[in-house]
């Protein structure tokens, strides 16, 4: 049976993924996730406020310890709440490197392409065998556009592929008028792959206390349903690397990424829950349900249940749309 894929033109010997969290922040769990199956490994991210606060003092354009912009980074992590500065990031990178055989994959967290860009070249010296690049922001700025945001994201993706040698994959949030096509222009913008989807975490509101509160929810199997649609969605129709993340719990969630059409499949929460060896679980689920369906390779799962060949996608998203709609009965 073969279970080898490629991701960022990295060759995995499986698609089980393991996807940036706490437990790559040190260099025995990191030994641990490989131990456990892993197939490569995304480190925790290095955050965009990190880079300008270290090298120009400076967070969201604001003087750190200007007055004025006191009431804008009051919220912000201390330094002191990272697990890593800047140069220990790059220093944990090349120990990982140097600890595991499997790839080792650097993250930044950022929102716009400034001085921080710059330290993905470190991040590549360190020995990462790709830069997964998280674009998580909420724009509440009214006045920027939807179109700006696209072209800045891939603006960004352009400038990372003129000034690395090692391959990028941008991390994506569902949230545009038309994903497909800014992942059409990812790929031609020299992006190696797309991760669907960061996890849009927000604050919720205390009742009682009429203040806003923070929890680090774990993803469950309900979160995996709108990666799957734009994994078939676009498996086929673009070149670069698809990478499902967010909502894969059990091996059953793998397999239907894989069918959708995920060249390989990030995994986290289900990590933080039951430890590094649920990877091996992980993995020997896909293997019984491969011998069971008579399936030799991965490559004779991936996309099978993808709308590659569907004539018109878009009717086919809007007429399941209407069939659910349709399908509810009292007391279903």
């Amino acid at each position: 049976m073969n279970l080898s894929t490629s991701m960022l033109g990295l060759t995995l010997s499986h698609p089980f993924v393991a996807g940036a969290s706490p437990l790559g922040r040190t260099l025995d769990e990191v030994k641990r996730l490989e131990d456990g199956g892993a197939a490569a490994i995304v480190l925790p991210s290095l955050f965009e406020e990190q880079i300008t606060l270290q090298s120009e003092g400076r967070i969201r354009h604001k003087d750190a310890h200007d007055p004025r912009g006191a009431s804008t980074l009051k919220d912000f992590p201390r330094t002191a709440d990272y697990a890593f500065t800047p140069d220990e990031y790059a220093e944990h990178v090349a120990r990982v490197r140097a600890a595991v055989k499997v790839p080792v994959i650097g993250s930044l967290n950022g929102t716009t392409s400034e001085s921080w860009l710059t330290f993905s070249r470190l991040i590549e010296q360190a020995g990462a065998s790709a830069i997964e690049l998280n674009m998580y922001e909420v724009v509440a700025d009214l006045k920027m556009s939807g179109a700006a945001i696209e072209h800045q994201i891939i603006q960004l993706a352009a400038e990372l592929k003129q000034f690395l040698r090692i391959p990028v994959a941008i991390k994506l949030s569902p949230f545009f008028p038309s994903l497909g096509n800014v992942v059409q222009r990812l790929d031609h913008a020299g992006a190696a792959g797309v991760v669907l989807f960061n996890r849009f975490y927000q604050p919720d509101i205390d009742v009682d206390t009429l203040e806003t509160t923070i929890d680090a929810r774990l993803s469950t199997s309900e979160e995996l349903l709108l990666r799957l649609r734009w994994l078939a969605i676009l498996h086929g129709r673009v070149n670069l690397s698809l990478i499902a993340s967010g909502g894969v719990a059990t091996a059953d969630d793998g397999i239907k990424a894989v069918l959708a059409g995920a060249d390989a499949v990030q995994v986290a929460s289900a990590l933080l829950r039951r430890g590094p060896g649920y990877m091996a679980t992980l993995l020997e689920g896909l293997k019984t349900w491969m011998a069971r369906k008579q399936f030799s390779s991965i490559d004779q799962v991936r996309g099978r249940l993808s709308l590659r060949d569907v004539a018109d996608p878009s009717a086919f998203e809007r007429a399941y749309y209407l069939r659910t709609l349709q399908s509810w009965k009292p007391g279903s």
